[in-house]
């Protein structure tokens, strides 16, 4: 792999730029290409060759370098004003000005009902063969720099390529009659052997030593054992919470542990396809070894259990089956892409030219994917006030506000709406998470992978009006058992999880000038998300 800029964040999402931090991104030294000051460089040597001459003489020469000087720049500031207006760079209108309207034109769209022939392993981008999809993007805005062109899927060698060990252990196949993505692997240790002592979550998370001591100590009696050979059981999920943070994922998680049918990993947030596959262990901590697949695995080890149970605990008439469900709900799997620089290189359009979904569907094919969103501006503030540490105040928030504004529509100025979604520099540079809300990007590139149909996406608003109804439609979307009425009670009335602190309470509202400028930020978003999920309830319009 290709090796670039190492980058760390101190917001939990995005990585700052270590290696080269002194040295301005590009984003950022533009100002240093501005003309050199020819005046004062034709003025000392001005002063050196007339010097003998006389205070009268001296005087003229200096006033006619500075007219020479002035026209010499003039010269240049035109030819580069010219020259920049070519690539729509200087003289493009910025696509946010918050005193205008953003009125958008639209482009009229076929509403088509996608097939689902169950068949999601071919690599097919269902964007460009949906009607909806024209020439370019679902909606035409006055601005191009909004424009969101379809993605060049990667090809399965170079997927493979970039990460054969993980395609050397997950088979294409899986078993039968088990709704999870499982199969059997032979095991060569023997019962004396501690086959967790090495995994990477082990070591640099110690408050889950109990449950590895646990696992340490059944996986002998929950092998496979045929022919002299042993077998142990290895699972992958069923169905992934991939996002937003501060969206109300946490809550759903706890909500869906309380069905008999669903397990989850052992972590609750592994960000391993997002960080610790990379060696990202904390975001502002750098990077350290990269997490092996089976480190990963063994977060499924107890779900595998319990399906290796339910398999073994089948009656004779029927064939060996289980409807238990694997989930797992890191919040980074739908947008935190920061590590690709790193790994995969620079690109010619500046876009990564790989994605975590990319390697996801490549394992995961038939995966079923739940998303949770909310407000973009609510979400901003809600996801201040839990990751800002100290000194935190409503105007200090508006102040991060106006400086990442000003940073991501710098961004766009050079370069394109999805490499500024995706630029580790300028996600590390900006005080507050601004890109995370712009939901339309990560559900367009994920929708170029998978078929639409394998989403589910929920609004926060909704799901905390009617918890029932919400509840109702992910266990539909799971294929989940019916529940009594008992069990039903129990998931609704499960109190809140992961709700604002007292001490942020106390905070109040962000200021109003705050919310208008966000406001009129995610507005022309929200409207292509609606568009693309063909449901108005995206706008949220008060």
């Amino acid at each position: 792999m290709h090796s670039a800029p190492k980058c760390t964040d101190n917001k939990s999402a995005s990585f700052a730029c270590k290696k080269d931090f002194q040295k301005p991104p590009r984003l950022f030294y533009e100002a240093e290409r501005q003309p050199m000051n020819l005046l004062a460089t034709l003025e000392v040597k001005a002063e050196r060759r007339f010097k003998w001459s006389g205070y009268i003489f001296a005087w003229k020469a200096k006033l006619g370098t500075l007219f020479l000087g002035v026209i010499i720049l003039c010269l240049v500031m035109a030819s580069y004003i010219l020259t920049r207006d070519q690539q729509r760079l200087l003289l493009t209108p910025s696509p946010f000005q918050y005193s205008t309207s953003t009125n958008n034109d639209f482009l009229e769209m076929d509403s088509i009902e996608i097939e689902d022939d169950g068949d999601f392993s071919a690599p097919i981008n269902w964007l460009e063969g949906s009607n909806y999809l024209k020439t370019e993007l679902i909606i035409k805005t006055r601005n191009s720099k909004l424009q969101l062109m379809p993605r060049k899927l990667p090809e399965w060698d170079d997927l493979v390529k970039q990460e054969a060990h993980i395609f050397s252990v997950v088979p294409t196949n899986f078993l039968q009659n088990v709704k999870n993505h499982c199969w059997h692997t032979r095991y060569t240790e023997t019962a004396s052997t501690d086959p967790y002592k090495n995994n990477a979550y082990f070591l640099h998370t110690k408050h889950f030593q109990i449950i590895f001591d646990y696992l340490r100590k059944v996986i002998w009696k929950h092998l496979l054992h045929h022919g002299g050979e042993h077998y142990r059981l290895r699972c992958l999920p069923y169905f992934y919470i991939i996002g937003q943070p501060k969206c109300g994922t946490t809550d759903l998680y706890n909500r869906l542990r309380l069905h008999p049918e669903v397990s989850f990993s052992i972590v609750k947030e592994p960000h391993w396809w997002t960080r610790k596959r990379f060696g990202i262990i904390q975001p502002w901590n750098g990077f350290h070894g990269r997490y092996l697949i089976e480190d990963y695995l063994d977060l499924f080890d107890l779900a595998a259990h319990q399906i290796q149970s339910q398999i073994a605990n089948s009656s004779v008439e029927h064939q060996a089956s289980s409807n238990m469900v694997i989930g797992e709900a890191s919040a980074s799997t739908m947008w935190d892409n920061n590590a690709w620089q790193n790994f995969y290189g620079r690109t010619a359009n500046s876009e990564p030219p790989y994605l975590i979904q990319d390697f996801l569907h490549a394992v995961l094919p038939a995966a079923k994917l739940i998303v949770m969103l909310r407000d973009p501006v609510e979400r901003l503030y809600s996801d201040y006030l839990y990751f800002i540490s100290a000194n935190k105040s409503v105007e200090d928030f508006h102040e991060k506000v106006k400086d990442s504004l000003q940073l991501f529509n710098g961004c766009l100025m050079h370069s394109s709406l999805r490499s500024c979604v995706y630029n580790c520099t300028v996600n590390s540079a900006m005080p507050v998470r601004l890109q995370i809300g712009l939901y339309v990007v990560f559900v367009w590139d994920w929708y170029s992978v998978y078929n639409p149909n394998q989403f589910l996406i929920l609004r926060l608003e909704e799901h905390a009006a009617d918890l029932k109804n919400s509840m109702s439609r992910v266990f539909r979307f799971l294929n989940l058992g019916n529940l009594t009425e008992k069990q039903e009670a129990a998931i609704i009335n499960n109190p809140a999880s992961n709700t604002r602190r007292p001490k942020d309470k106390s905070l109040g509202p962000m200021l109003q000038k705050t919310r208008r400028i966000l406001d009129d930020f995610y507005r022309p978003f929200n409207e292509k998300l609606a568009l693309l999920l063909n449901n108005d309830s995206f706008l949220w319009e008060k």
